[in-house]
């Protein structure tokens, strides 16, 4: 791909010593759809890749239909790599540059999967993930802060997760006891 036929800049296929450089950021969006490519989470890290909510559909809606009926795991789109998963009616997507490190971000992905999967119960569907959007953003938070990988183990987010639901659940009821 040359950098006329990319139409982001950052696609450009010549590398600087800049872009070689190891960074912490290593995940640029983790995104959620259902079975008809429609969002239902995502969270972009870099502000840079994609500035706009339509910009950011675009993407998502491009990565869906290059990916829905394909039986892989990595995908490499508009000079992104991306690896994702499907469980009966949701598609999950982790984001990262193109020369990022694809067994990183399998991770991520895998860990995000397995915290929700233990959150949920084993049902990962749209219709319990909808209902549990609150922990399902707690378990991102818990997994990666600003692109930086922050956790890889499933049990150890959920334990944080859940400590963080006892405190507001405590919270609460000590100021319903002082009402």
């Amino acid at each position: 791909m040359t950098a006329q036929s990319c139409p982001r800049q950052h696609c450009a296929t010549t590398m600087d010593s800049a872009a070689l450089e190891p960074t912490l950021y290593t995940v640029k969006a983790v995104f959620i759809v259902d079975n008809d490519g429609n969002r239902l989470l995502s969270k972009y890290y870099d502000p840079e890749l994609y500035p706009s909510m339509k910009e950011q559909k675009n993407f998502e809606k491009n990565v869906f239909d290059k990916t829905h009926k394909a039986d892989n795991e990595i995908a490499f789109v508009e000079g992104m790599t991306i690896v994702y998963k499907s469980s009966i009616d949701l598609f999950f997507y982790v984001v990262g540059s193109p020369q990022e490190n694809e067994l990183m971000l399998m991770a991520v992905l895998n860990c995000l999967f397995e915290s929700l999967s233990l959150m949920l119960r084993k049902n990962v569907e749209k219709r319990t993930l909808l209902d549990n959007m609150d922990g399902v953003f707690l378990v991102v938070d818990e997994i990666i802060d600003g692109g930086v990988i922050l956790e890889s183990d499933p049990q150890q987010v959920i334990e944080k997760v859940n400590y963080r639901v006892l405190q507001s659940a405590k919270e609460q009821i000590k100021w319903s006891i002082l009402k």
